[in-house]
């Protein structure tokens, strides 16, 4: 499988857990100024997608004209091109996203909203210093410890939700982003398994490694 991680550029804390997701990626890819975030652990991004406003000068001679992307386009964010770059110029079958959520509010619901875009279509999730955030538009599984927050809130509305190993069950009810979520579930131990009849469910999980 072909993993892939894409750094963003919102404001981003390297730990260890991230910088060890990153050394063992088989591609890294830079949206725009996530290069900036890449070249302080010293890791040079297969490529760097995006308009270009961001990446710093004395990063992008480091990283080397031979790996820049350009893609001017402003119908689309730097994360969405880089996006569909990997799944469709780099042959992912899996993304894991990283810097895409702090900093400014609305390209944090943008960028959420990207994981709901590419839902079904490929395995992609993303990581905050908080979650692992996983789209689900059909079926998913994850081993969660007993205790552990688990919330699930809907891109729009879902017209039917199950959930197991959830202490407040959902079987079939509809969740609507502007009606009923689910936030600040807990888990029971166990696997947790979301399936979604219609629509998509961001999954907010612990944020432990991927399962790669």
């Amino acid at each position: 499988m072909r993993n892939v991680v894409i750094v963003g550029n919102a404001p981003w804390r390297w730990r260890p857990e991230f910088v060890a997701l990153v050394r063992r990626a088989d591609l890294v890819l830079a949206a725009d100024g996530g290069a900036n975030h890449l070249a302080r652990i010293g890791v040079r991004p297969a490529a760097v997608v995006g308009d270009l406003d961001s990446i710093r000068p004395e990063v992008r001679r480091w990283i080397g004209e031979e790996r820049i992307v350009p893609h001017p386009d402003q119908e689309f964010t730097d994360l969405h091109k880089t996006i569909a770059y990997a799944f469709d110029e780099r042959g992912a079958e899996r993304v894991t996203i990283l810097a895409a959520t702090a900093g400014r509010l609305d390209h944090a619901l943008e960028n959420l909203a990207l994981l709901g875009r590419w839902a079904g279509h490929a395995a992609i999730e993303l990581f905050d210093e908080q979650h692992r955030i996983v789209a689900v538009s059909d079926t998913f599984t994850a081993a969660v410890g007993a205790g552990a927050t688990v919330s699930l809130l809907p891109l729009g509305r879902c017209p039917r939700v199950w959930t197991r190993g959830l202490r407040w069950a959902l079987a079939g009810e509809p969740l609507d982003l502007l009606g009923r979520t689910s936030v600040s579930n807990v888990a029971e131990g166990g696997p947790v398994e979301v399936r979604v009849e219609g629509g998509v469910v961001l999954v907010f999980l612990p944020g432990a490694g991927p399962d790669w």
